[in-house]
């Protein structure tokens, strides 16, 4: 049995490694330290800290009260808004399926005002369904659903900065 799956991980590993696959592993950010420049209490805020944070490599994150020009780049983080759009309801009219919609806007600039991310968005949309029986539970199934939406929009914005290219003069 030992020798079977020997024998199987020796003619997956080179399927799998030819296909292109490989773990994300830590991003490499094309600046040594970032200010973040966000609105305090903020639950996206507080998602991109934790996740710069937790990022590992080279990265050096400021923070106020220190100075934005201490750092080689700037992330402002410009707002986020929430939304929940009702997708569908009974006869009676009553909710049975909502939309939750979340929207994080940022840029990045360097210490010399080169912008090299423009003014964006990133948006995460989740359906829920709805009962106003359960509404206790659908309304921590909702916070729980914002949290994975945080969380994702956080992973998305590090890809994002690890992209980033300094503007070409």
């Amino acid at each position: 049995m030992r020798k079977r799956t020997l024998l199987s991980l020796m003619v997956l590993a080179p399927v799998v490694s030819a296909c292109g696959f490989r773990l994300r592993g830590a991003p490499s950010f094309p600046f040594k330290s970032l200010y973040v420049q966000a609105p305090a209490g903020s639950p996206f805020t507080r998602e991109v800290l934790r996740h710069l944070a937790t990022a590992g490599g080279n990265l050096t994150v400021v923070l106020p009260p220190a100075k934005p020009d201490t750092a080689e780049a700037t992330l402002h983080l410009l707002g986020e808004s929430r939304q929940r759009v009702v997708l569908a309801k009974t006869v009676s009219g009553q909710v049975r399926e909502v939309e939750l919609r979340l929207t994080g806007r940022f840029k990045l600039v360097d210490r010399d005002g080169r912008v090299w991310i423009e003014d964006a968005e990133i948006q995460q949309k989740r359906d829920m369904s709805y009962s106003e029986s359960l509404a206790l539970a659908k309304d921590e199934e909702e916070a729980a659903l914002y949290r994975n939406m945080y969380a994702d929009m956080a992973q998305q914005l590090l890809r994002r900065l690890a992209a980033a290219h300094p503007p070409a003069e």
